[in-house]
């Protein structure tokens, strides 16, 4: 249990280091998604709310941080008072413990969780469930270096086309930094 939690502080600074923001920042990301003040956003595996806090400054609406890792929304917690943020949700749990009614989220931001989820596609419908119609699912990943057998990785190739298989249209990709990218994917009938 000891290793389980330097793991995590490794994880946790990872999340956090300057590195990371420098490849790209949330801002800069978040600058690229079809934001709009009154939106809902779910943040999917929010981690220490690298995403959660920067998005929720800029909508008047919730956001809700979705973490199995209790501990990963205590820091969120914590962080959401230093900014005085009031409109951040934090539900533990996968999500099945989201309190909330099919059609009811705009954006639901899922970044670096994916690849770990087998098989993708029910959790994909399930999202397209939750989001309204027009909403948007990013997906943010790393693509895999070679073939890396040590970790769980998913191409942009194969996260399109399961996007694409669960209903969800793509409308913009890119690289925001060389081993990273982003999908923005859209619900529409």
């Amino acid at each position: 249990m000891h290793h389980h939690g330097k793991h995590r502080k490794n994880k946790v600074s990872y999340l956090e280091s300057p590195e990371r923001r420098k490849e790209f920042s949330p801002e800069q990301l978040l600058n690229r998604i079809p934001l709009k003040e009154s939106d809902t956003i779910l943040d999917f595996g929010a981690g220490t709310g690298y995403f959660s806090i920067p998005a929720a400054k800029k909508i008047k609406g919730n956001l809700y941080a979705l973490d199995i890792d209790v501990s990963m929304l205590k820091i969120i917690k914590e962080k959401a008072l230093k900014h005085q943020l009031t409109n951040i949700v934090s539900v533990e749990g996968s999500i099945e413990a989201l309190p909330l009614p099919k059609n009811s989220i705009d954006i639901i931001i899922a970044s670096l969780v994916l690849h770990e989820i087998q098989p993708l596609n029910p959790l994909l419908q399930q999202m397209k469930n939750l989001l309204k119609e027009e909403g948007y699912l990013i997906c943010l990943e790393l693509e895999p270096k070679g073939n890396s057998e040590k970790a769980p990785r998913i191409t942009l190739e194969g996260m399109e086309r399961e996007l694409k298989d669960a209903g969800l249209k793509v409308t913009e990709k890119f690289f925001p930094a060389e081993s990273f990218y982003m999908l923005v994917a859209q619900k529409s009938d």
